[in-house]
């Protein structure tokens, strides 16, 4: 199964609550960060997306991301394979992929 979702609809459009929900339901999310200050994306992936998104924007100390903070995330989807989730995050990664990032924000 898979779930994608911009996230200003997002928080637009949904609770807090079912954000939550669905990031602990579903196993593996592939994030796009942006940084606004510097015109950069991010593509990864995760298990754990409020710990990743933290370290991406405080907690790490070395890397690419530390370099263009503030990051915020601008799309999410969701898998509940990780197989899948790796695959989504490399077709994200190609110049096609990052034309449609690119579109997201």
């Amino acid at each position: 199964m898979t779930l994608s979702l911009s996230f200003s609809f997002f928080v637009l459009h949904h609770s807090q609550t079912l954000f939550l929900f669905l990031i602990t339901i579903l196993l593996y999310v592939v994030y796009l960060l942006y940084s606004e200050k510097f015109n950069k994306i991010y593509i990864g992936f995760t298990s754990d997306l409020i710990n990743r998104f933290a370290s991406h924007n405080s907690l790490a100390t070395k890397g690419y991301t530390i370099k263009f903070r503030p990051w915020k995330v601008a799309y999410l989807e969701f898998f509940d394979d990780k197989n899948e989730a790796m695959k989504r995050e490399k077709e994200l990664k190609s110049s096609r992929g990052r034309d449609f990032c690119r579109k997201q924000i």
